[in-house]
């Protein structure tokens, strides 16, 4: 069982940084994908960001790519989601996840633990 916390969302002018956290408790997370998603209200759920379990492999939505930087510690079940250069699209709730990583592309792995939400709203 793995259980996720994000923390760091807020509000933002346009063109500024925010810093988004996933703790995670569970000794088996650091064996897992882990993913960032965002959603905005009445729309789907959006991949935005993953990194492998040993950390080698990212992924990343074209929409956030050179921006936005994914990032883990496996000592301390931490991972990081760096967003550089906001714009008003990025107003979202964004979710941290965790799949387990079976032969499939990061974004495409079932993932089957969620974190509650953090909201990040940028301002134009």
């Amino acid at each position: 069982q793995v259980q996720l916390v994000e923390s760091g969302g807020g509000l933002v002018q346009a063109g500024g940084s925010l810093r988004l956290s996933c703790a995670a408790s569970g000794r088996t997370f650091s064996n897992y994908v882990a993913g960032w998603f965002r959603q905005e209200p009445g729309k789907e759920r959006e991949f935005v960001a993953a990194i492998s379990w040993s950390g080698r492999s990212t992924d990343y939505v074209d929409s956030v790519k050179g921006r936005f930087t994914i990032s883990r510690d496996r000592a301390k079940n931490t991972v990081t989601l760096q967003m550089n250069s906001l714009n008003p699209e990025d107003t979202a709730v964004y979710y941290c996840a965790a799949g387990w990583p079976v032969a499939a592309e990061l974004r495409n792995l079932k993932y089957d633990y969620w974190g509650q939400g953090t909201q990040v709203t940028v301002s134009s």
